[in-house]
């Protein structure tokens, strides 16, 4: 048996004094639970200025409340009491198998009400009643004003952790309002009265301070006084707690007050530095330790009973103290008013800490501030945050039909739970996998399918966690030929497994790869897994040829909405995340964004009132800046937020992998939001805040936060589409492109070639198309008369500004992106326009959606090529590069009907894409 339960079983219980949000997240606190370590929390205003104060382990909370204007105190007690409630929770099972003798967490009154006892009972109620959890103690300073308000407390059923206790003479009087509260019950009549816990804390440690200041050194009266003093106040305990008086009230169902020894920690570095848990073992006590202390006694402390019921030598010791001159009732009335003072004081410098980052946060946010304010007493006002965990398609839409469509959507909102069930079929199917030696992944998917398992393995593989060795995972979600056949030089059949991920099952791009894959493995079907919803045509095409394995997905989430569902869950088993850790870490975001929770509480639902209102304001140009390990979550999030926000003439234009410029170079219709890793971009942003431009800065350290940012970002999305006024859970333009693709591909099976225009200009290597007259006899020239349409919004919000999209029907590939992005840059820096660059045909699966029914600021520059070798698409007459011009076609074409401002170049060649650099230099 260790120490500590050897001290457990000598009837003496430890309990820790501390409390900080770090211990809660990380599963510390527990851990210190589970292993037997600790029975009980207490806390303070100073353990709370530590916590609070110098840590930025609340600031994410704290943000929010800002936001919504709360002041410095009201944050605190929120602050406060979800610490609280978390710990109590935690303790709950101990509190239960203890029956109700430990597990109790204790949480402090206002020390400005020390000396108002009606005050002090008022808030005990409201934060007895806030918290409503059995195991809570309010703590109540043992001022001779505030003993009324520990009897009343009592007599109301609180439980009741009296504080700051250093006289016998104050002891006395704590334990006879006990008791009297304790009679009260009794007195009212109650058929099964239920009796209150409560202990009284009795200070240690600075009474030894105190004394030994008056001193010699070498005298051997020092560090005995405090000691002295609890083993004549545990005397007094046991008298008290005898006799007629307490077993008429034991006999009830009353539980004794038990003695806490407090302020435990040796102040005096000569002491050993378990002396006040070594010397003050004893039956029926708390001893409430801090962290060092705790470690110190693990290690090297002494469980034996300290305790004789001798109590000559504590007598004579406090005798011969006061020979001296020292006087107990005068130092202890000083310390008394000492510790209220530096209770005080703490509770001051914790609020000045937090009004501090409170008016940073609220600053930060600029111009938006008050109508971020304001939103947050709207939703409030309307239930939203209860109307979003009940369905209520009001949200959204008022439409009968829509509202019909959504209730059968939100599925998504509970897949952190829903999903354990479906945890061991993954992990087993992914076994069996890897155990017949494949090791190459390739996912052919489109849109939000694909995108979060593309995320997850680019941010995976950089992480210290890392990658399985050997193990390769990517995605295709192109019909571009040369990107077609990279990927089936890298994925050959005889040593990978295609995944077909499709929702709907009928996406002809996903068709088009999957019957490529399938011709190239020689129609083995042991080669393939397919994850659809059920009774999709993919569904049944798995089952005809075969395939290894068919995971039907839940239908009440949609494809965007999907990355804790099986299309974002295999793939992460299939990668070797720990998938229970991962929807652990999104289950923890759904708790801070339960049902009951405010809308200021909410991260998820915080975010998005300030993505909302932003987008309202102007600052519709949500430009993502993101630590390099985290530089691909950016293209998720531009899926979910394009396309469930870009409708009905408004969204948010989301801004990823833009090449860096000077914080002075961004038009005011930027919002940034800043994912840090490591810090990177720390000083861009610094930059970038002090021109003004509103920052959000969330961090991120690794690869199983960021799957709780997945959660948050969808109910951020949610959100801020509901103060949009537009339904996020529909693509009503994505279809259009579709059609068009579709009858471009008709006409070319009936003719054996494309409807295409006649170029507008022509050059060596190019040719340009525009359904609006640009001067100019370049490439060069025209690409300046294009860019001089930009529109620079309204002069004091920019509302209204242009960005340009540059959509790429090119392969996909890192040179080729790299010439993109310099690109775009000089873009940014011609035109001070906010540029995004999309692949096709994977964006029109997501921006797309934004491009055709989103705000009409876009202006777009289409580049397409003639591939340099071409692929047949196998059972169709046609060829995958014939697939991608018809979408290039049909893309033009449903962005010209809507009046968009659209300049196509095409080259001879994606090699030839330097000629678009070189003109913009």
């Amino acid at each position: 048996m260790n120490t500590i339960r050897q001290l457990h079983s000598l009837g003496q219980s430890l309990w820790y004094d501390n409390i900080q949000r770090r211990l809660l997240d990380n599963g510390e606190l527990a851990m210190l639970i589970q292993q037997g370590e600790i029975r009980g929390i207490t806390s303070n205003p100073s353990i709370f200025q530590q916590a609070i104060a110098r840590s930025t382990d609340y600031d994410p909370a704290l943000v929010s409340m800002a936001w919504a204007g709360w002041d410095a105190e009201m944050i605190f007690w929120h602050l406060a009491i979800e610490d609280i409630t978390r710990a109590c929770d935690l303790f709950l099972p101990l509190f239960e198998s203890s029956r109700a003798a430990d597990g109790f967490v204790s949480l402090e009154v206002h020390p400005a009400l020390a000396h108002d006892p009606a005050a002090t009972l008022a808030q005990a109620k409201h934060l007895w009643e806030t918290v409503d959890r059995p195991n809570l103690m309010i703590k109540i300073p043992a001022t001779q004003a505030s003993l009324p308000a520990v009897r009343s407390a009592i007599a109301a059923g609180i439980n009741v952790n009296v504080t700051l206790i250093f006289s016998i003479k104050r002891y006395r009087e704590v334990m006879e309002a006990f008791l009297a509260g304790l009679e009260d019950i009794l007195a009212s009549g109650q058929a099964r009265p239920h009796f209150p816990a409560s202990v009284a804390s009795f200070f240690i440690s600075r009474m030894d301070t105190r004394v030994d200041a008056h001193l010699p050194e070498d005298s051997p009266l020092r560090g005995r006084a405090a000691i002295a003093n609890a083993r004549l106040a545990y005397d007094v305990f046991r008298q008290t707690f005898s006799g007629p008086r307490w077993e008429e009230l034991a006999a009830a169902g009353a539980r004794l007050q038990r003695p806490l020894w407090a302020s435990t920690s040796t102040k005096n570095p000569a002491y050993p530095d378990t002396l006040y848990v070594d010397s003050l073992v004893a039956p029926d006590t708390v001893n409430t330790v801090p962290p060092q202390t705790l470690a110190a006694y693990r290690d090297h402390g002494k469980a034996a009973l300290a305790f004789s019921g001798d109590t000559n030598e504590a007598r004579s010791t406090c005798m011969e103290l006061e020979l001296r001159g020292i006087s107990f009732a005068r130092l202890t009335e000083e310390l008394e008013k000492e510790g209220l003072q530096a209770f005080a004081e703490a509770f001051s410098g914790m609020l000045e800490a937090i009004d501090t980052r409170r008016r940073a946060a609220f600053a930060n946010l600029g111009t938006l501030a008050d109508p971020v304010k304001e939103r947050f007493a709207r939703m409030e006002a309307e239930d939203v945050p209860a109307r979003l965990w009940a369905g209520d398609p009001g949200l959204w839409t008022t439409d009968p039909a829509q509202q019909e469509e959504i209730r059968k959507r939100l599925g998504w909102l509970h897949l952190p739970e829903t999903s354990r069930a479906r945890l061991a079929t993954l992990e087993s199917l992914a076994a069996v996998i890897r155990s017949a030696g494949i090791r190459k992944f390739l996912l052919l998917g489109m849109g939000g399918s694909s995108l979060a398992p593309e995320v997850l393995s680019l941010v995976f593989a950089g992480s210290p966690a890392g990658r399985p060795q050997g193990v390769d995972f990517a995605i295709l979600d192109s019909t571009d030929p040369d990107q077609v056949a990279q990927a089936a030089r890298d994925f050959p059949p005889r040593e990978s497994l295609y995944i077909v991920s499709s929702k709907s099952g009928g996406t002809a791009e996903v068709n088009a790869m999957l019957e490529y894959f399938w011709q190239l493995s020689g129609e083995d079907g042991s080669r393939f897994v397919a994850i659809t919803d059920p009774g999709t045509s993919l569904d049944a095409l798995a089952n005809r040829r075969g395939f290894r394995a068919t995971l039907l997905a839940d239908p009440t989430v949609g494809g965007r909405f999907s990355v804790l569902a099986d299309f974002g869950l295999f793939p992460m088993a299939l990668m070797g995340l720990d998938l229970s850790r991962a929807l652990s870490s999104a289950a923890a975001m759904l708790h801070a964004c339960r049902p009951g929770e405010s809308a200021v509480n909410n991260p998820g639902m915080a975010l998005g009132v300030v993505l909302g209102e932003a987008a309202l304001a102007g600052r519709d140009k949500l430009t993502l800046l993101a630590d390099p390990p985290l530089s691909a979550f950016g293209s998720w999030l531009e899926q979910l937020i394009a396309e469930s926000s870009g409708k009905q003439g408004t969204g948010i234009v989301v801004i990823d992998d833009e090449p860096l410029a000077p914080a002075e170079a961004y038009s005011p219709d930027r919002l940034f939001v800043y994912l840090r890793a490591d810090g990177a971009l720390a000083a861009h942003v610094t930059a970038l805040r002090s021109t003004g431009q509103p920052v959000l800065e969330y961090t991120i350290p690794d690869v199983y936060t960021l799957v709780a940012e997945f959660y948050r970002w969808e109910i951020a999305t949610a959100t801020a589409c509901h103060i949009l006024g537009v339904n996020a859970f529909d693509q009503p333009n994505v279809q259009d492109n579709k059609n068009r693709t579709v009858e471009k591909m008709k006409v070319y099976l009936q003719s054996g070639r494309l409807d295409e225009p006649l170029p507008t200009w022509e050059g060596e290597g190019f040719r340009m198309f525009s359904n609006q007259p640009l001067p100019g006899n370049s490439l060069a020239e025209i690409l300046s008369a294009f860019l001089a349409m930009a529109q620079t919004g309204d002069p004091q919000t920019a509302a209204g500004r242009s960005y340009i999209a540059i959509n790429a029907y090119l392969p996909r590939n890192p040179k080729m992106h790299a010439a993109l992005r310099g690109v775009r840059q000089q873009i940014l820096l011609r035109s001070g326009c906010a540029t995004t660059l999309g692949f096709g045909p994977r964006f029109l699966h997501s921006t797309g959606q934004l491009h055709k029914g989103g705000p009409t600021s876009g202006m777009f520059l289409q580049i397409t090529a003639d591939p340099i070798q071409d692929l047949d698409i196998p059972g169709q007459a046609a060829t995958f590069g014939v697939l991608e011009r018809a979408q290039a076609l049909g893309d033009y074409e449903a962005l010209a009907a809507r009046g968009r401002l659209i300049l196509r170049l095409h080259l001879s060649s994606p090699q030839e894409i330097g000629l678009l650099a070189d003109a913009l230099k």
